[in-house]
């Protein structure tokens, strides 16, 4: 089993980008353009290694390496983004790795690319790039193709000897363990083995409702291969598990005016199988919750008119400034209310929020993240 912080150590100390990985700041598939890079890389490491896993390792300085970390990134639907807009499209897989030094809500993204030996293409317009388009790695550029393409084998040996120097041992895991358990002591950590092979660590603050266990700021890690399942500050999460499966029920607020409606989101569901393999699936739960269009009408102008003043750089009272925080989850259901401006306005706000304060962005984040959740489902 690959220990995957170990890999992306093993990748960066290839210092530049070549043609099996790629390094990203970031990556934002928020808008078209975001959309429509991430897409080219994708293809063009997918043709570039017909034989071999290919990667991208995001939360990284291009420049010196400098690990820095992005925001825990739990998209598990980003496989229907390729599929819609790639022919040929290679299996991905985005994962979440932490880093001892970076703070709790902090990780590096790393997606895998599995070969196919085939040649992927975009499968239709998208940003400046042309649907038939075929892209290759050049060094660390992703570059188009417009003539023969021919696929060639030329990183299976180096690729699999860096996932070679990457497998997970006895000691890792041990100490992932412990390290696990005593930075969680405030919120109960816990951890089981399955089938005598696989470690599975999480931690979160419990509360009993009619005989349920919740949890809230809950993070689950497979310690085997140093990667974070599920990390949230602010929903509310069922765990369930026996010998062989261990289960997550997201759920989230989506109450208006200070009630509380919690709904559920997504199920995922990890089966450990005796042959030192596993499998994780999810599915979406999410039913829309419906309210009265006249009070959805009141609350879409308030949260209008608040937007306003935030332009315009007036202050807002004490009543407002509880409306702001609420805005976020309130487009969101006014958009599953069928009020198609509240995706547009929803939009508007994020760079408001973001220059107002940490809490109503990360209250922003946490909206677009149901938000993205729902629309590639």
């Amino acid at each position: 089993m690959i220990n995957k912080r170990l890999l992306i150590k093993n990748l960066l100390a290839h210092n530049d980008e070549n043609s099996f990985y790629d390094k990203k700041r970031k990556i934002d598939i928020s808008h078209k353009e975001g959309k429509a890079k991430f897409l080219k890389h994708i293809c063009a490491l997918s043709n570039s290694n017909p034989k071999n896993n290919s990667y991208i390792v995001i939360g990284v300085e291009d420049e010196d390496n400098n690990i820095i970390g992005v925001d825990f990134f739990d998209d598990s639907k980003i496989q229907n983004l390729i599929n819609a807009y790639l022919a040929n499209p290679p299996i991905i897989q985005y994962e979440n790795v932490p880093f001892p030094h970076l703070p709790d809500d902090k990780v590096i993204g790393l997606v895998t690319i599995r070969p196919i030996n085939e040649i992927t293409s975009l499968r239709k317009n998208i940003w400046k790039y042309f649907g038939g388009s075929v892209f290759m790695r050049e060094g660390s550029m992703s570059m188009p193709k417009v003539f023969d393409i021919e696929l060639k084998d030329v990183n299976s040996t180096i690729v699999s000897e860096i996932e070679n120097h990457a497998q997970n041992n006895i000691e890792h895991t041990l100490d992932s363990v412990f390290a696990f358990l005593n930075k969680r002591q405030d919120y109960d950590p816990r951890y089981k083995v399955f089938k005598e092979y696989f470690v599975l660590c999480w931690a979160g603050q419990k509360k009993e409702v009619k005989d349920k266990a919740f949890y809230s700021r809950v993070d689950i890690e497979m310690v085997n291969e140093q990667v974070r399942l599920f990390y949230s500050t602010l929903d509310e999460v069922s765990i369930e598990f026996n010998d062989d499966t261990f289960k997550i029920v997201e759920y989230v607020n989506l109450g208006l005016q200070g009630s509380d409606k919690y709904l559920k989101l997504e199920e995922t569901l990890i089966d450990f199988n005796e042959n030192a393999h596993y499998t994780m699936n999810s599915k979406l739960l999410f039913d829309p919750p419906q309210y009265n269009k006249k009070v959805l009408y009141h609350i879409f102008n308030s949260n209008n008119a608040i937007l306003e003043k935030l332009k315009k750089g007036f202050s807002l009272n004490k009543n407002e400034e509880q409306d702001l925080k609420n805005l976020p989850v309130t487009y969101l259901i006014c958009y599953f209310n069928n009020f198609q401006d509240a995706l547009v306005k929803l939009n508007e706000a994020k760079p408001l929020l973001q220059n107002y304060s940490n809490e109503v962005f990360n209250l922003y984040k946490e909206a677009n993240r149901i938000l993205r959740k729902v629309k590639y489902s």
